[in-house]
């Protein structure tokens, strides 16, 4: 992430670094995690966003892999542009994007 961090959402509060670019499929991607957060109570959602990344830092040896590879991320960068995508998304939609297949960034 580093310089390439443009958002943070910190318990549905969507903190946008100074001078950084913010569409509206950004929004909509911070918006898919305020979704997540809130199914899973939001403290659960950090500890497993954590305990995930660790596991598939330990696969692929790439912080930044790790971070692409999150179920949460995978889920949220796969239906950003869709702005319909949170009036139909099913509750706990991120368990379909645990498996990685393929190449992932």
């Amino acid at each position: 992430m580093g310089k390439d961090f443009i958002a943070i959402n910190l318990f549905g509060l969507i903190v946008v670094r100074k001078g950084a670019f913010f569409s509206a499929s950004s929004l909509n991607h911070e918006k898919i995690h305020t979704a997540q957060q809130r199914e899973m109570l939001f403290i659960f959602f950090y500890i497993w966003y954590v305990l995930e990344w660790l596991v598939r830092l330990l696969c692929c040896f790439s912080a930044k892999k790790a971070y692409f590879r999150i179920s949460f991320e995978r889920e949220a960068y796969a239906n950003e542009y869709d702005e319909e995508y949170l009036k139909h998304r099913k509750l706990y939609s991120w368990l379909r994007y645990l498996k990685v297949t393929g190449k992932s960034k």
